[in-house]
């Protein structure tokens, strides 16, 4: 394998929406000199609310996709889709690509930091109901205790008000649920949820830790192109943005996530 020529190529990010922009965000930051192109399915978004069969066949089209664009890693950058569709995203691509999730390299941040802790969970319908969490922390057999709860409504929220108080008022009915009590940390099983990670402080009176997967999963990603001669030494950060549907807010916060006038792609693979 020429790595040299391979290293070149871009890092292919996706998400149904604004929250996978936390994670390419943290890949920036991290790996200053890869190229990325980032795709946002905000015509099915979001995810959390879909079928595991839909997300499924979202993925592979926008697997396809990027490895088109020459893609060296496809990052599936959203808990949903991670838990939906990684394995088969990653038998589609075969040698063509690597495929990471976000998923695996937080449950190895839970081994070595959070063994006999109380976690709590939030995140999709689907992620929640997947047991994907729980089946790989209990496989861990450190006796973590897992509490996990379904916030549906956050996801759409913040994908249409950002960052905005009318999000506290979902908060304050999600985190008073009692599974949510008395825990040690909480981990943001969400992509989305990062943007309002302020918010979810406001409401625990005492400390508690916030597991955010956005610099977990860029460290995995750095790490993985060290190990395997993938960093590109050479590259300028070009950044491309592509999106099924376009949408204001997707626009205003690329924008303020990159600090810079993003360009939008309109790229429809479901006409």
């Amino acid at each position: 394998m020429n790595t040299n020529h391979i290293a070149s190529h871009p890092i292919g990010i996706f998400d149904s929406g604004i929250g996978g922009l936390t994670i390419a965000h943290a890949i920036v930051k991290h790996l200053p000199k890869e190229n990325i192109i980032y795709f946002g399915d905000t015509l099915h978004l979001p995810y959390g609310e879909k079928s595991t069969s839909a997300i499924q066949a979202y993925a592979v089209k926008i697997a396809a996709m990027l490895l088109e664009q020459k893609c060296k890693l496809i990052l599936i950058a959203c808990h949903s889709a991670s838990a939906a569709a990684y394995e088969l995203v990653k038998e589609y691509v075969g040698e063509k690509a690597t495929v990471m999730n976000v998923i695996d390299p937080v449950i190895l941040l839970l081994k070595d930091r959070f063994p006999e802790k109380r976690i709590g969970l939030i995140g999709t319908r689907q992620t929640v109901n997947s047991n994907i969490y729980r089946k790989k922390i209990d496989s861990l057999n450190l006796n973590i205790d897992l509490a996990a709860t379904p916030t549906n409504l956050l996801a759409s929220a913040i994908e249409e008000f950002g960052n905005h108080r009318v999000i506290d008022a979902l908060l304050e009915t999600y985190l008073a649920h009692p599974d949510l009590q008395e825990i040690d940390a909480l981990l943001l099983a969400c992509t989305h949820y990062p943007i309002i990670k302020d918010r979810i402080l406001k409401h625990y009176k005492t400390p508690v830790e916030l597991i955010d997967s956005s610099d977990i999963v860029a460290k995995a990603v750095k790490h993985y192109l060290e190990k395997n001669v993938l960093l590109n030494a050479n590259g300028s950060s070009t950044k491309h943005f592509y999106v099924s549907d376009y949408t204001d807010s997707f626009a205003a916060n690329a924008k303020l996530f990159f600090g810079e006038d993003i360009k939008l792609e309109h790229y429809p693979l479901w006409d």
